[in-house]
């Protein structure tokens, strides 16, 4: 049985606690590119990557998709709206085949209540969220493709990296085409500037993984 303490805003809970709660999560699985929500929808569910990889996007007045954030197994999404009582502000939707865990805003509401510690580990996880979506977006209209996208790379180090002997490879299977909607660009110039940082000895790529060949040089550009 899955152990709801994994995620990092529950592990405070004692065995108990976590044993008691845990009947109010549902199971729901999406295939790749399935929608899980869409932005303006109404905030019923709390969601938790149990496996597989959700991106969060918002259309520019282009109608270009833009990712704001990829969700990785154990990390949670839709807090925001679930907390706050509005519509999703943005759209949910499974990069690949994938599992999570959804429970009601009531439910979720009503734990709150019980464990206030939940609460202070919940909204400051939101803080930090939202203070990573106005830097993606800031980024994608102040600084040079070149620059956003080792700013992303950095990002991405940080969130989901592990130290392999080239450098640090980033543990999330990425294409062209997630690298260009998630820094605001076109998929060529994604590929040009991959190829020139590439070229550069600052990145490479093993299995469909990005390795970080030299992490300072790479935070130069930034």
């Amino acid at each position: 049985m899955f152990d709801i303490r994994q995620i990092a805003i529950f592990n405070a809970l004692t065995p108990q606690e976590a044993r008691e709660i845990s009947p109010y999560f549902a199971t729901e699985r999406f295939t790749k590119k399935e929608g899980i929500f869409s932005e303006g929808d109404t905030s019923d569910w709390f969601y938790i990557v149990k496996r597989g990889k959700v991106k969060i996007t918002k259309l520019s007045h282009e109608g270009k998709e833009i990712i704001l954030e990829i969700i990785s197994p154990l990390d949670f999404f839709g807090g925001i709206a679930v907390m706050r009582g509005f519509p999703y502000p943005a759209n949910a939707i499974a990069m690949e085949d994938t599992e999570v865990l959804k429970i009601s805003r009531k439910n979720l509401l009503s734990i709150m209540d019980r464990f206030p510690s939940l609460m202070y580990c919940l909204a400051t996880n939101i803080g930090d969220r939202i203070k990573g979506s106005h830097e993606t977006l800031k980024s994608i209209a102040l600084e040079k493709v070149e620059a956003r996208i080792a700013s992303l790379l950095i990002k991405l180090c940080d969130k989901a990296g592990e130290k392999v002997p080239e450098g640090v490879a980033i543990n999330m299977k990425l294409t062209k085409q997630d690298i260009a909607e998630m820094v605001g660009t076109t998929v060529e110039t994604s590929i040009r500037t991959m190829s020139k940082l590439s070229k550069a000895g600052l990145v490479s790529s093993k299995a469909g993984r990005i390795i970080i060949k030299d992490l300072d040089r790479l935070k130069s550009l930034t």
